[in-house]
């Protein structure tokens, strides 16, 4: 029997050293931690090329919960200098795809071609997905330019894989460049014209040629 097919999944990343002994806090972008962060869990990284953690992988330890917050230890991350090395540090991990899938999370082969809806029409098609440390941008191709769309809730309410649709909410000038409202320039009276009317609704004395009293 074939192996099951197996992707790489976005889980976690390492946001910044805690304590003196090697820890790290993390940002969890996974629905089940306690299927992901489990003692022995083996993490592959994304960083830098020139870090010298590029290329290598994590072995989780242990993880606790100070004030409300994940931290993680891990095999070989000793001291604080080792952790401030790893900050920023994206974690993947190897998923069979037989597995059952979280709620609202999906793969970058399930969302790359999908098409793009708003407001019940087509305006594009997702070409790649940016996996950015503060979040994940859709890269959609629309009337010949490729536009970054934030991969949130607010912006994209709904995926339907089966109906191989997208559907946005952007916000104005996302997708179009807003038009500006001209200014509206007041200019100098031309010559001859009449002078403006005064409160009481006579001419304005200030506007007239005076005559000299005879």
């Amino acid at each position: 029997m074939a192996d099951a097919p197996r992707t790489q999944l976005r889980v976690g990343r390492l946001t910044k050293a805690h304590g003196l002994k090697g820890a790290i806090k993390l940002e969890l972008y996974t629905d089940d931690p306690e299927r992901r962060f489990v003692p022995g869990a083996e993490f592959s990284l994304q960083v830098p090329e020139s870090s010298p953690w590029h290329g290598k992988h994590l072995t989780l330890r242990e993880v606790r919960w100070y004030n409300g917050h994940p931290v993680g230890f891990f095999e070989g991350v000793d001291d604080r200098t080792a952790a401030e090395g790893l900050a920023k540090a994206i974690l993947w991990v190897e998923h069979v795809d037989q597995e059952s899938p979280e709620d609202d999370a999906w793969y970058d082969h399930q969302l790359v071609g999908l098409a793009v809806i708003r407001d019940g029409e087509r305006i594009g098609h997702v070409t790649h997905v940016d996996h950015l440390p503060a979040q994940d941008l859709l890269i959609v191709k629309s009337g010949g330019r490729e536009i970054m769309v934030p991969f949130v809730a607010a912006i994209v309410p709904e995926v339907d894989i089966e109906a191989g649709t997208l559907t946005v909410t952007p916000p104005p000038g996302l997708f179009e460049e807003l038009v500006e409202e001209p200014e509206t320039v007041e200019r100098d009276a031309p010559a001859g014209a009449e002078p403006e009317a005064s409160a009481d609704g006579e001419p304005d004395a200030s506007g007239g040629d005076d005559q000299p009293d005879e």
